[in-house]
C-alpha cells in the first residue's frame, strides 16, 4: 500500500512553467523557415523608407559617407540590388542540396534540425533585404542637379552588403560542417541530453511512491479535437483546470503517439459541474503538430538517432562505422536514464491531491527503441554486436536495482535472437 506523499508545491503557476510556456510561444512563432527573413525584410523595407526621409529633412552633407551624386548612388544601389537578388538565389539552391544529401543520407527526421538553423535563415534574410533595402533606396533618388542624394541611406546599403558577405562565408562553414555525419549525430544527441537533463531536474522534487488515486465520481472521455502527433503537454493549464473543478484529468498518450480524430485522449474524473467544457479546457493543455519536435519529446531525439543508424546499416549504403557512433550517443544517453528513476506521471496540486496523470516512457521503453532494430539491421555486421554487448553490460553494471533487471533481460534477448 504506498503513501500518500506529503503536500508539495502547486505547479500552477510556477516560474519553470512559465518560462517553458514562452519557450514554446517563441519557438511556435520562430520555427516556420520563412518568419526570420521576413522579418529582415520588412525590417530593410522599413529602413529603406526612413532614412531618406530622416536626410531630407535633415539636409547637410556628412564627412566619410557616400560622396557621390545622384548617378552615382543610382549606379551603386542597382548593382547592389542586381547582385544580392543572384547571391540569394544561389544560397537557396545550397539549401535545397543539403536536404536532399541530409534526407537520403542521414534522415528525413534531421530535415527539420536544418530548416531550423538559425545561420541560414539569417543568411537569406540579410541578403534579401540588401536587395528590397536598395529598391527601397533606390526610388527616392532623382536625378536631377538640384535633389539631394540620400548619403546614409547609400551607405547604410554598403554596409548591407559587408554583412552580406560576412553571413556567406559563416553560411559556407555552417553547410560544410552540418553535413558532417558526426556533427549530424552529436546535434540530435546534444538536444536529445538537453531534453533529457531538464526532466530530471524537474523529477527530483517530486517522492518516489506514486500516491493511490482516489474515485471521484463520474468520468468523462476527452476526445481528439485533430489527427496530429501529441507534441506538447501544458501541465500547468491542465493542473489548473482540474484543481478549479476539484477533479483529476488523465492522459491517454505518451507524448510523441500519432492521434486520430475522434479518438479518447483524455479522461476527466470527477469533473465538478455539467456545464464545464471539458474537451475545450484539456485541448488547450495540448499541443497537436504534424511533425514530431524536439520542444519535449525526448522519445523522438532517440527515434532519430536510431533512423541514423539503420540507414547506415542499409544495403545501400552500409557505413557500421555510423551505426557505432550512433551507439555510442545512445550509450550516453542511457546510461543518465539508467542512474535516475523514470519520470514522475503525476502532479499534485498545492494540498497533495492528485490533478493531472500522464503516460510518460519508461526506461524499458527507450532501452527497447535504442536497441532493437540495430540489433536487428545490424546482426550480419562484426561491429554492430560487439559494440551492443558492451554498452549492455556497461549499463547493467551501472544500473539502480530497479533497472538493472531490465537491463540483463534486454542483453539476455540480444544474444538469444543472434543466435
Amino acid at each position: 500500500m504506498t503513501q500518500r506523499p506529503s503536500p508539495t508545491p502547486a505547479p500552477v503557476p510556477g516560474r519553470r512553467e512559465e518560462i517553458d510556456r514562452v519557450r514554446r510561444l517563441l519557438y511556435r512563432a520562430l520555427a516556420p523557415f520563412w518568419v526570420v527573413p521576413t522579418l529582415w525584410c520588412l525590417g530593410a523595407v522599413a529602413m529603406g523608407l526612413a532614412i531618406p526621409q530622416i536626410e531630407r529633412d535633415s539636409p547637410g552633407a556628412l564627412p566619410f559617407l557616400f560622396q557621390g551624386g545622384a548617378s552615382g548612388a543610382r549606379t551603386v544601389l542597382s548593382s547592389i540590388a542586381g547582385a544580392m537578388i543572384s547571391v540569394t538565389g544561389l544560397v537557396f539552391s545550397i539549401t535545397i542540396v543539403v536536404l536532399q544529401l541530409a534526407s537520403s543520407q542521414f534522415s528525413p527526421r534531421v530535415l527539420r534540425t536544418f530548416l531550423e538553423s538559425r545561420i541560414t535563415q539569417h543568411t537569406l534574410g540579410v541578403f534579401a533585404a540588401s536587395f528590397l533595402y536598395s529598391l527601397t533606396v533606390l526610388r527616392s533618388v532623382i536625378d536631377t542637379e538640384s535633389s539631394s542624394v540620400p548619403q546614409v541611406g547609400v551607405t547604410v546599403a554598403y554596409l548591407l552588403v559587408l554583412g552580406a558577405v560576412g553571413m556567406f562565408l559563416a553560411f559556407i562553414h555552417h553547410i560544410t560542417q552540418s553535413i558532417s555525419v558526426t556533427n549530424v549525430i552529436r546535434q540530435a544527441a546534444d538536444e536529445t541530453r538537453r531534453l533529457l537533463h531538464r526532466g530530471q531536474e524537474e523529477a527530483r522534487h517530486h517522492p518516489e511512491t506514486i500516491p493511490d488515486l482516489p474515485h471521484l465520481g463520474g468520468q468523462h472521455t476527452v476526445l481528439a479535437s485533430t489527427s496530429g502527433y501529441l507534441d506538447t503537454i501544458d501541465q500547468s493549464v491542465l493542473c489548473s483546470a482540474a484543481t478549479e473543478h476539484e477533479s483529476r484529468i488523465e492522459l491517454l498518450y505518451p507524448l510523441g503517439s500519432f492521434v486520430v480524430e475522434g479518438a479518447p485522449v483524455a479522461l476527466v474524473h470527477g469533473g465538478g459541474s455539467g456545464d464545464v467544457d471539458w474537451d475545450a479546457r484539456v485541448h488547450a493543455g495540448l499541443g497537436y503538430a504534424h511533425d514530431r519536435s524536439m520542444q519535449q519529446d525526448i522519445s523522438f531525439g532517440v527515434r532519430r538517432l536510431v533512423d541514423i543508424a539503420e540507414r547506415a546499416l542499409s544495403p545501400g549504403i552500409n557505413d557500421p562505422t555510423t551505426a557505432v557512433q550512433v551507439i555510442h550517443e545512445l550509450h550516453d544517453i542511457l546510461r543518465r536514464m539508467v542512474v535516475a528513476r523514470d519520470p514522475y506521471p503525476v502532479r499534485h496540486d498545492d494540498t497533495g491531491a492528485v490533478r493531472l496523470v500522464t503516460r510518460d516512457w519508461t526506461f524499458a521503453q527507450f532501452l527497447d527503441l535504442a536497441v532493437d532494430e540495430i540489433a536487428h539491421y545490424g546482426a550480419d555486421s562484426l561491429q554492430i554486436p560487439r559494440r551492443l554487448d558492451e554498452m549492455l553490460l556497461d549499463l547493467e553494471t551501472a544500473a539502480t536495482p530497479r533497472h538493472r533487471p531490465t537491463v540483463a533481460a534486454k542483453a539476455a534477448h540480444v544474444r538469444q535472437v543472434r543466435a
